[in-house]
């Protein structure tokens, strides 16, 4: 009963970790619904700025200069400045006066679960990774948002599992053939 129950608390011992870029958002919906209330032609920078969404107090966004902007569209012969969004023209014709900000906000925890001891003697290692990503593209003709577009992935749910049959000596042969060099 003792040993059951040892073996049973030994997952607690298991490595956990997460990656995340911090903002005020807690999920994807939220995210979805800050940029959703951009109105273009009628947002001011400002207002973003009061709603925390500036690059110097967010670090989830970054700052486009134009040449960034225009690396993100393909422009040629399939996609014209008529057939474009309104929007996306404006910002093309305006040049240097159009710049954004590109919006990436992650939140994923990875935690590793399953068997202690397979996994610490490394024969199976099972991570579960769980969360979900954002990303938002505001596009300004000075001061004044003329585009927006969103996506991202609103649920992350996965588990790899990694199988070495020969456990701790899995790795043996990658050692010998580094020090053979």
């Amino acid at each position: 009963m003792l040993v059951a129950a040892c073996l049973a608390g030994c997952q607690s011992l298991l490595p956990r970790s997460s990656s995340e870029v911090r903002d005020s958002w807690t999920d994807f919906d939220q995210a979805r619904q800050a940029i959703e209330r951009i109105v273009p032609y009628q947002t001011q920078r400002a207002d973003l700025y009061a709603q925390g969404l500036e690059p110097g107090r967010n670090p989830a966004i970054t700052l486009l200069s134009f040449a960034d902007v225009s690396q993100r569209f393909a422009l040629g012969t399939t996609v014209t400045a008529d057939t474009l969004d309104p929007g996306l023209a404006d910002c093309f014709r305006a040049g240097k006066r159009c710049s954004g900000y590109s919006v990436v906000v992650r939140q994923v925890k990875r935690r590793r679960v399953g068997n202690f001891w397979l996994d610490a003697f490394n024969f199976v290692r099972t991570i579960d990774s769980t969360g979900w990503t954002f990303n938002a593209l505001i596009l300004f003709v000075d001061d004044e948002v003329v585009y927006t577009l969103m996506g991202g992935q609103p649920r992350i749910s996965e588990r790899d599992v990694t199988r070495n049959p020969l456990g701790p000596l899995q790795t043996w042969g990658d050692i010998v053939a580094e020090r053979s060099f």
